[in-house]
Order: C-alpha cells, then sequence, then structure tokens
C-alpha cells in the first residue's frame, strides 16, 4: 500500500497543512475539558458568574479555532485524497491501455474496471481518513492520557487496565478481516462480470427468453457477495459491544474511584468531569483508530490488486534503439513461427508457419473455426509476440521496429467489430484524426457506407450509440473498413469483416479496395471463398499450420480441405455471383 503514496508528492503542501488544521482542532478539543473544571471547581464553587462568563467565552472562542482547524483539514485532506485518486485512476488505465494481448487475456474486463473505480475509492478513502482521523485519533489519545494524568494518577491506572483489553479487540478483528476483504474485492469482480455480460447481451437475453436463468445467475452472484459482506462486516458486529462494554466498564470504574476519592477530599467534582470527558476522548480516539485499522484492512487488499496491474510486466515494448522510420514496402516474411498463448499449453495456436507476401499482394487465409487464422495476423503488429521464429516486415523483425510507429503503417480490422460513442464521421476519423471531410467521405464511399450514412437525417453528424446498437452489423463492419481504410496504411488487415455483408456489397468492397489501397499489402481472413478467390495468394489453414498456399485455381487442383470448403459453398455463393 505504501507504494502508492507517491502519488501524494505532488501534493506534499495540502498533506502537511491537512495535519497541521487537524493539530489545531485537537488542541482545542483538549482545552475544552479544562475549561469545564474551572467552571466547576473555580467559578461555580465560589459563585463568580463574571469567571464563568469569561470561561464560557474562552470555550466559545476554542470551539470557533476548532471548527477553523477541522475545516480546514477537510479542505487540503479533500485536495490531497482526491488528486492523489484521479492520478493513480489516470496511470491505472494508461498502463492497461499499454497492455498486450497476452496482458488483457490475464486480466478480465470486469476486474480491471473493478480495480479502476472500487479499488481506487478504497484507497481515497484511505488518504482521506489517513490526514484526517489517522492524525486526529492518536493525538487525541496521547494528549487525553497526558491530560487525565496529569489530574489523576491514580484514577488513570483504569485507563491503563482498560487500553490493552481495546487493543486486544481491535487486533483480533484486523487479523481476521484482511483474507475476508480480499475475497469481497473478487465477489465485486463477479456480480460486475454478469451484470456486464447481460448488458452486453439484452438483446440476445430476450431473443431466448434467458431472463430468470440470468437473474439466478446474477442472485448467486450477488448472494456470494453478500455473504462475504456479512462475514467481513460481521467481525465488526462482534467487536464494537466488546469494545462499548469495556469502555462503559471504564466509565463505571472512573465514577466509582472518583467519587470515592472526591468523598476523601482528594479530588473535585470539576477535575472529575474533565477527567470522565478524557476518558471519553481516549476510548472513543481508540475506536477511531479500531476503524481505520479496518479500512486500511480492506484498503489492503484493494492496493494489492492495483499494484498487481501496475507491476504487471507488459511482455510488448521496445526495444532500445528501435526502428523508428516508417514501413516504406510493407513485404511480410513469416520464418518458422510458433505461438503459444501460454506456457502451460501443450499444443501451439501457430506451429511453424512460414510465408512470404510481396508488397501489394492481396493474401487470402482460409480453413476450419480454430485453426489459427486471426492469431497469425496478430503477429504482424505485435498483438501478440511469436514464440518461436521471425516475423519481418521489409526484412526487418517486427520485433525491432518501434511499436507506435509499426501499428501506425498497419491497419487492421477485427472479428468483434468495435464502435465508440460519438458521431459516425468521429467513429471513421478515429482512423486518421487529421484527415479531411472529404477524405472521410472517399473512404466510406470505397467501404460502401456512404449511401446508408446519407440515407440518416444528420447524415455523418448521425450519433452512434454505445457498441453501435443503433446500426445494423453490416453497417458496423462497413465503418469499421473505412476506418481502417483511412490512413493508406502500407499494410491492412481485414480479420472476416465482411461476414455481416451481402455478398453483392462484399464485391462492390473489394473492387473499390483494389484502387484505393493500390500499393497496400492486404491480408484477409475470409469464411467464404467468394471472398478471397481472386487474391494473388491464399493460405488454407489447418490446426495451426498451412497445409496448402497458392492461386484459388492451383487449390482447387491441389488442396483436399479447399476443395471440400469450395464444393460446400458452390451451391450457395458461387452460383449466387455469378
Amino acid at each position: 500500500m505504501f507504494k502508492l503514496f507517491r502519488y501524494l508528492r505532488p501534493y506534499t503542501w495540502a498533506v502537511v497543512l491537512a495535519p497541521l488544521f487537524m493539530l489545531l482542532e485537537v488542541v482545542m478539543d483538549l482545552m475544552q475539558p479544562r475549561f469545564l473544571e474551572r467552571i466547576i471547581d473555580v467559578g461555580l464553587k465560589n459563585g463568580d458568574m463574571a469567571y464563568i462568563f469569561r470561561t464560557g467565552l474562552l470555550m466559545i472562542l476554542a470551539a470557533l479555532i476548532g471548527m477553523v482547524g477541522g475545516g480546514g483539514c477537510v479542505v487540503f485532506s479533500s485536495i490531497a485524497s482526491q488528486n492523489f485518486a484521479f492520478d493513480l485512476r489516470n496511470d491505472l488505465f494508461k498502463k492497461i491501455m499499454a497492455f498486450s494481448f497476452k496482458n488483457i487475456d490475464r486480466f478480465k474486463p470486469e476486474t480491471l474496471i473493478t480495480r479502476l473505480t472500487n479499488d481506487v475509492m478504497q484507497m481515497q478513502n484511505v488518504v482521506m481518513m489517513s490526514l484526517r482521523i489517522v492524525v486526529r485519533a492518536p493525538l487525541l489519545f496521547i494528549g487525553g492520557l497526558v491530560m487525565a494524568v496529569m489530574i489523576n494518577p491514580k484514577l488513570s491506572i483504569i485507563l491503563f487496565i482498560a487500553i490493552p483489553f481495546v487493543i486486544l479487540i481491535f487486533y483480533f478483528m484486523v487479523k481476521k478481516s484482511f483474507p475476508l476483504f480480499s475475497t469481497l474485492q473478487k465477489k465485486i469482480d463477479r456480480v460486475n462480470a454478469v451484470m456486464r455480460e447481460n448488458l452486453l447481451g439484452a438483446r440476445l437475453v430476450k431473443a431466448f427468453v434467458r431472463h430468470e436463468h440470468e437473474k439466478s445467475r446474477f442472485l448467486k452472484a450477488n448472494q456470494d457477495l453478500l455473504n462475504i459482506s456479512f462475514q467481513a462486516f460481521g467481525l465488526i458486529v462482534i467487536t464494537m459491544p466488546l469494545f462499548v462494554f469495556v469502555m462503559n466498564m471504564s466509565m463505571v470504574g472512573v465514577v466509582w474511584f472518583g467519587a470515592v476519592q472526591i468523598k476523601a477530599a482528594n479530588m473535585q467534582v470539576g477535575e472529575l468531569m474533565a477527567f470522565i470527558n478524557y476518558t471519553l476522548q481516549i476510548l472513543f480516539s481508540l475506536m477511531m483508530i479500531g476503524n481505520i485499522f479496518l479500512f486500511i484492512t480492506r484498503a489492503s487488499a484493494s492496493a494489492e490488486r492495483i499494484n498487481e496491474v501496475l507491476n504487471c510486466e507488459i511482455d510488448i515494448k521496445n526495444k532500445d534503439g528501435a526502428i523508428t522510420t516508417p514501413i516504406k514496402e510493407g513485404k511480410v516474411e513469416f520464418r518458422n513461427v510458433t505461438f503459444y498463448y501460454n506456457e502451460e499449453e501443450k499444443s501451439p495456436a501457430i506451429d511453424g508457419i512460414s510465408f512470404v507476401a510481396k508488397p501489394g499482394e492481396v493474401v487470402g487465409i482460409i480453413g476450419t473455426t480454430g485453426s489459427g487464422k486471426s492469431t497469425l495476423v496478430s503477429l504482424i503488429p505485435r498483438l501478440y509476440d511469436a514464440t518461436e521464429g521471425e516475423v519481418l516486415i521489409d526484412g526487418i523483425n517486427v520485433k525491432d521496429y518501434d511499436v507506435t510507429v509499426l501499428r501506425k503503417n498497419i491497419s487492421m480490422v477485427l472479428q468483434d467489430t468495435v464502435l465508440f460513442t460519438g458521431t459516425i464521421k468521429d467513429n471513421i476519423a478515429w482512423g486518421n484524426e487529421d484527415a479531411s471531410m472529404e477524405e472521410i467521405i472517399e473512404a466510406a464511399k470505397v467501404a460502401q457506407a456512404h449511401d446508408f450514412i446519407m440515407s440518416f437525417e444528420k447524415g455523418y453528424d448521425t450519433e452512434v450509440s454505445e457498441r453501435g446498437v443503433n446500426l445494423s452489423g453490416g453497417q458496423k463492419q462497413r465503418i469499421s473498413i473505412a476506418r481502417a481504410i483511412l490512413k493508406k496504411p502500407k499494410i491492412l488487415i481485414l480479420d472476416d469483416c465482411t461476414s455481416a455483408v451481402d455478398m453483392a456489397t462484399e464485391k462492390r468492397i473489394q473492387a473499390a479496395l483494389k484502387e484505393y489501397i493500390k500499393g497496400t499489402t492486404t491480408f484477409i481472413i475470409a469464411q467464404r471463398i467468394s471472398s478471397i478467390k481472386h487474391a494473388d495468394k491464399i493460405l488454407v489453414m489447418d490446426g495451426g499450420r498451412i497445409v496448402a498456399q497458392g492461386t484459388h485455381e492451383e487449390l482447387l487442383k491441389s488442396c483436399p480441405i479447399y476443395q471440400e470448403i469450395y464444393q460446400t459453398q458452390m451451391g450457395e455463393g458461387e452460383k449466387e455471383i455469378a
């Protein structure tokens, strides 16, 4: 946890001022019982109303000064804690954005959301409490104890007997609660996961009438969270009555033995009243310290989860002296490339692949589901790094390129089409922020998106809902293609990005692309042979290997897998296009 406190360094001034203001408030609080003692033992005893009035004014003045101190502490502790959380969230988000696909695979989206929100909030609360209560409670405890001893050392023995019992109670609470709070955060992850899945898949849930099933799933996740919350916070339910019992017994002891000392003329009534006030301050400060430890215990679990993200080693990063020269030709070569998603896997996702894609060539990739097509193209922009072998662009290993430069020269349209909230124009320009409106329209026309965009009332200024739910699958795919080609990359990867587009529209897209990105090395992953039959080279994949490569005509003669796919689709697509 203490490692995260480095985010407070820019706000050292606020971190220093908050405790100073709190010290002022504590000093004023510690003075109040002594003022009360004087009013009783001097003013009331002697019937001196003027003295009572003067002392009362001093009490009011001390209360006002204490209020200023408390208010100042709240202001500066808020400044420090809010900025601490702001900077921490920013760094967490930056780190997540720098993650490779392998890093993202390690952390699930729901847990990253929880860590970025709930866990950071726990740390923010601890910083706030540390600058307020962590300062106030010990000062009040020590100051109250000193003042109580000064009033009556013998009566203070009761406090020295009670304090160890209170410390033991809170030690037990903290020790037992830490593992429970770690589990609690994981249960919050699970609730977020179920909720996220249902929000994203709301249409599917309705289509399959699975409301009751999803309600049961959420109920179970929510019930698990409730149960662990009961266990974690149940410790407070157990320990607080014990604490109150010790506090009440202490008060009984103070009043009892104080009355005995008053009777023996060893103590005055005002002194006993002041002593009782200091006893309350001491015991309540101990309760505050106990609550602080409880919050710190919960925040420690959150800090571990935050540090797990911040300390995660990013496996894809720039080498020293990485090449920053843009890609010139776009020649792609795989040399005996093998890739494992995890070290524990026995069989690779990609196994010993070698091929060359010349500059400006169109390379089609086809194969059975799970044959490694998407994994193969993910190695080109270094979304993953090859486990063995080399991936070369213009004869240079992709690991030697600056990652930003490499990816700026490569455009990729993924299987899962993702659009962002904003206008259609914003989504297309996302591929090139400096593009003019004419360039955006031209890219949309190539992707066969211009006509349906103009059919909307606001045209290119039409708002896109979250994840593009107000657009059809084919419309989203065409916008994503326009976004990818807008930056005119040297290498273009289309990963099954026309699956929701009819074949006639797909054919028009291919024809327009041929002219628009002439000279761009293009990889097309497809399920339909009609999408790749005109490619310069077709790779047929099966079980993570390239089982055949060649032109459409060559593969029809020599590759059984390609022949089978062709004959299966011939009755549907080929005749329709013909």
